[in-house]
């Protein structure tokens, strides 16, 4: 069941959301300060976070900076009083991948829920993780522990085909046709 951390500290909102999802069929967790929605957040059992701004103890903006720099595909929607143009424009470029002022409708944040979790789907596809490695085929950026690692092309080549095939001894062979190509002469 898909899970979804909801980071409000206006109760009378988070209940108002936390029921609705969980009539969709959603499985929720409601926390109402910053620290505890990070620890929740960058703890990966969460598959999508709407994020208020003005959290106590730490602000959603701290919050997306910090989950960033950790995850950078845990699809977050900010849900925010704060309607400002330099606001909307610090939560997009901070890697919020919606951003949606209060008030509004459920419907609506319902479809976009939807939307960032199909997206989830999507990019599932073109990612691959094993353990605290992870690669990004479609970028071409390699983490590991959620640090960017600068890899070759060739090197990412060889990590795609190890993360391809796990728990699976590939001979010299198979690495020299798949990463170099079947015109590879090793004397050479």
């Amino acid at each position: 069941m898909t899970r979804i951390l909801i980071a409000e500290d206006e109760e009378r909102i988070s209940s108002f959301i936390d029921k609705g999802l969980r009539a969709a069929g959603y499985s929720t967790e409601v926390v109402a300060n910053g620290r505890e929605a990070l620890a929740l957040a960058l703890g990966g059992t969460c598959d999508l976070v709407l994020l208020d701004v003005g959290l106590p103890g730490m602000d959603g903006f701290e919050i997306l900076r910090h989950v960033r720099d950790q995850d950078t595909a845990l699809p977050i929607i900010m849900l925010t009083a704060r309607t400002s143009t330099p606001d909307t424009v610090t939560g997009l470029d901070g890697g919020a991948n919606d951003y949606m002022p209060k008030p509004f409708k459920f419907d609506e944040l319902l479809a976009r829920v939807r939307l960032r979790l199909r997206d989830v789907g999507q990019l599932a596809a073109t990612t691959l993780r094993r353990g605290s490695i992870s690669l990004d085929l479609l970028t071409r950026r390699a983490t590991v522990d959620g640090r960017e690692v600068d890899l070759s092309a060739r090197e990412f080549a060889l990590a795609e085909e190890f993360l391809t095939h796990p728990d699976q001894v590939l001979s010299r062979e198979q690495l020299l046709s798949r990463v170099w190509g079947l015109d590879f002469d090793p004397g050479s």
